[in-house]
């Protein structure tokens, strides 16, 4: 049988580093090779590649049209960003290629569009994929198939004056018990930019003003938002990806905020491009008023994948520079722990002395201001002990002790 021939058949990529896969963007250069390993000499009619990429959606939704007759409407949508075709083999009269046993390598490379791909994404009702398949014909067989996804990452920015920017805003409620008002609860938040990359923290500033007679507690959230489209219909899925809890804020009383620290955990970047497919960040600060909805104050987040240039912008802001340089102020906040989440999960003990530990080129003179408090007092507490010597280096002080013994 020929399909006893064929021992080995896949694709390799080609990758900077053997254990990790690799990763592409708009642009990127794609390469490798197809390796066949036969175990006899077979003939082959062609061997040919191709590489596709789409954005496709779907889901499906439960419809009445009357009280005894229900059908399902589906929803689907795709868009093409990659299609490229590549023989690998074929003679060129269109007779049959003879292998000889052994293995045999058929090396490929292809450019991605240089117009900008969309990131590489899976998700309840929809993906975005890239992949390379390959088909081996060979007479009196089945057409032999392969198919190996790679990634592709679109790179955000977070060092633009749009993502620089800081958020803010203020939001009230009234709260009613039946028909009677019972005060007012307003939230007033700010952040010091859009733009962030997952790993780091956001500090928020925020002030509850409680005017009603009940006590509130303040909550943020970092939710992720997927919106999947379709014959004009969205369908969308939330989940909170981090949380903060605040102090409980009594009857007619006002807290304050002074950047408490909520992490980003690892998540996929900001999905903004695609007509389809959108992934989104939303920052929410909200408080339960008694007797009404809740009061969520939202301020917009894009999760980036190049991380912000310590004072590389002149358009940076000081606190922006200083949440990501100078983790050590955060130890400074006098807040407690508490949960959710523990505090010890947003910023670890072991985190914030290796960042503040960090010291700049000399030649940077804003290596003066990153060099944090923390670092010198670690210089100060691991020097060495003087070293012992029987003789006092300072006789002078010998004479002055003798001298107050006689007196």
């Amino acid at each position: 049988m020929i399909f006893d021939k064929l021992k080995k058949f896949d694709i390799v990529f080609d990758s900077p580093e053997l254990d990790c896969a690799p990763v592409f963007s708009s642009g990127d250069v794609v390469s490798g090779k197809v390796v066949l390993e036969l175990s006899a000499e077979s003939k082959v009619e062609s061997l040919k590649l191709h590489a596709e990429g789409f954005a496709r959606v779907h889901w499906t939704e439960s419809r009445s049209a009357g009280s005894s007759t229900a059908y399902t409407q589906n929803y689907s949508d795709e868009v093409e960003y990659l299609n490229r075709r590549e023989v690998l083999l074929q003679a060129d009269n269109g007779e049959l290629t003879v292998l000889s046993a052994g293995r045999h390598e058929y090396p490929f490379s292809f450019q991605l569009p240089e117009e900008t791909l969309v990131t590489s994404f899976e998700g309840k009702h929809g993906s975005i994929r890239y992949w390379v398949k390959v088909k081996l014909h060979r007479p009196w067989a089945t057409v032999k198939k392969i198919k190996k996804e790679f990634t592709v990452i679109e790179p955000i920015d977070i060092n633009t004056p749009t993502l620089l920017a800081p958020q803010a805003g203020t939001k009230d409620k009234m709260s009613r018990i039946w028909y009677r008002n019972c005060g007012q609860v307003s939230v007033t938040a700010k952040i010091d930019r859009k733009g962030y990359t997952p790993g780091e923290v956001i500090p928020v500033f925020a002030e509850f003003d409680n005017s009603t007679s009940r006590s509130v507690v303040p909550k943020a959230y970092i939710t992720q938002t997927q919106t999947f489209i379709a014959r004009g219909t969205m369908k969308h899925k939330r989940a909170v990806v981090a949380t903060l809890c605040g102090d409980i804020v009594g009857a007619r009383r006002r807290e304050t905020w002074h950047g408490r620290a909520i992490k980003i955990p690892p998540v996929g970047p900001s999905i903004l491009q695609c007509r389809i497919i959108k992934v989104e960040y939303m920052l929410r600060v909200c408080v339960s008023v008694p007797g009404t909805s809740k009061l969520c104050l939202e301020l917009p987040l894009v999760m980036g994948t190049i991380p912000l240039h310590p004072f590389g912008s002149r358009t940076s802001s000081v606190s922006s520079q200083y949440s990501v340089n100078m983790e050590w102020l955060r130890m400074a906040i006098p807040e407690q722990p508490e949960p959710p989440p523990d505090y010890s999960s947003v910023v670890s003990d072991e985190d914030a002395v290796l960042n503040s530990t960090t010291v700049p080129p000399e030649e940077d003179l804003s290596g003066v201001l990153q060099r944090s408090l923390l670092a010198c007092m670690q210089e100060f507490r691991l020097r060495p002990p003087p070293v012992y010597c029987e003789v006092d280096p300072n006789p002078q002080s010998i004479n002055m002790r003798r001298r107050c013994m006689t007196c």
